[in-house]
């Protein structure tokens, strides 16, 4: 059965792209969770080079929503730590949590985008950097690309493209074996560098947020802002308003496109201290990103990831399992569903990553274990029942 999601245009598996990059040179070292180059910067054998681009995704939609219904221009600061820390943290998977060159690509709509947005974007990447720099990450804005583009961007993309040099013997390459623990670190919550509650969204699964919980007068009032080739059905088809409020808990509330709207949160600092203690007895990190809960599927062999543990579910993702009614095996394949870090390593470390974690007051749980298996599968224990996922 085609999921709401596939039938919204988007695919939680990407099988498209993987089918069209399978042939391709999968690098040095082809679990890492980044591809590793040899170092032709500089042509040294002992160093590698890495390099990643992504951007925010379809969030920027959502944030001209919000910014366009309330004249809010924060949000855009957010799109750019989100574009960033899709980049980042992957490349923090394979052990580069510093002095990490940046470039920005940048498409808009000149006639729907002004240039305070386009402001406030390009600032927002130097606070950012400002951010981890007082948690000790060196990152480079080196410029970029900005571009006026309407005839093919709707309102704006925003992207970034990352590179580091390496060592190669600080390199942590995914060798996820039976006997593993995996210890999750949660997305949502307030880590001790960041200024409010992050709902813990990420950028993943926008199109399906988006468009199952907030209403569908968005749809006639703001037809820039979807895929016309979309069924009318599956456009802004939830209840809520950008501006209604939504408990987060302890007698808090915050509205429901900022909750949605939440900056990804990035686990550099936490990371940078952590490589620095327990590289060597790291057996994989898994960014879940693409792909969610089943994200390290594609970096496992002949093992099961068993996460029988799972954290509860955060109001975010309740809020979109209630307004939206996607079966839990979507949502946990779609949505991270409350965390979005995975560190694999011996149980006798897994208490280290949980009181490191509770240093940058993050939540952090032994979510599952990793079990000999005939092919790579991941199995989760959700409030719906357990689910079997393969490549």
């Amino acid at each position: 059965m085609t999921s709401k999601y596939e039938q919204r245009g988007v695919s939680a598996t990407k099988s498209e792209v993987h089918e069209a990059i399978k042939g391709l040179d999968k690098g040095l070292f082809p679990r890492a969770f980044c591809k590793v180059l040899p170092d032709v910067a500089a042509g040294d054998a002992e160093w590698c080079n890495i390099m990643h681009a992504d951007t925010a995704g379809t969030k920027t939609s959502l944030a001209y929503l919000y910014w366009k219904e309330t004249g809010d221009l924060s949000v855009w600061e957010g799109i750019v730590q989100d574009s960033l820390v899709m980049n980042l943290d992957d490349m923090g998977c394979v052990g580069a949590v510093d002095n990490i060159l940046i470039s920005s690509t940048i498409g808009r709509n000149r006639n729907r985008i002004p240039g305070e947005v386009l402001t406030t974007i390009i600032q927002g990447a130097q606070k950012f950097a400002d951010r981890m720099a007082d948690q000790g990450v060196g990152l480079h804005l080196t410029g970029g690309e900005t571009a006026d583009v309407g005839d093919i961007v709707r309102t704006i993309d925003v992207g970034f493209t990352t590179f580091a040099r390496l060592r190669r013997d600080r390199l942590v390459v995914n060798d996820i074996q039976p006997g593993n623990v995996v210890v999750g670190l949660a997305s949502y919550g307030q880590s001790s560098y960041e200024d409010e509650y992050n709902g813990g969204m990420g950028s993943n699964g926008l199109t399906s947020a988006r468009h199952d919980v907030f209403k569908h007068d968005y749809a006639a009032k703001y037809p820039e802002s979807f895929d016309p080739e979309v069924p009318e059905e599956f456009i802004y088809a939830g209840s809520r308003a950008l501006t209604d409020e939504v408990s987060i808990g302890g007698g808090r509330s915050v509205s429901a496109g900022k909750l949605v709207l939440s900056p990804t949160r990035t686990y550099l600092p936490i990371l940078r201290v952590l490589l620095d203690e327990l590289r060597p007895q790291i057996a994989g990190l898994i960014h879940c990103t693409g792909g969610a809960q089943t994200k390290v599927v594609k970096f496992i062999d002949k093992v099961r990831v068993v996460k029988d543990n799972l954290f509860a579910v955060p109001p975010l993702f309740d809020l979109i399992k209630r307004e939206s009614g996607t079966d839990w095996r979507e949502l946990y394949q779609v949505f991270n569903m409350g965390h979005r870090l995975e560190v694999y390593l011996p149980r006798e470390e897994a208490a280290t990553v949980l009181d490191m974690a509770a240093r940058f007051n993050i939540d952090a749980q032994i979510i599952g274990y990793v079990e000999q298996a005939d092919r790579p599968e991941v199995r989760l224990h959700t409030p719906g029942g357990v689910e079997d996922y393969t490549e």
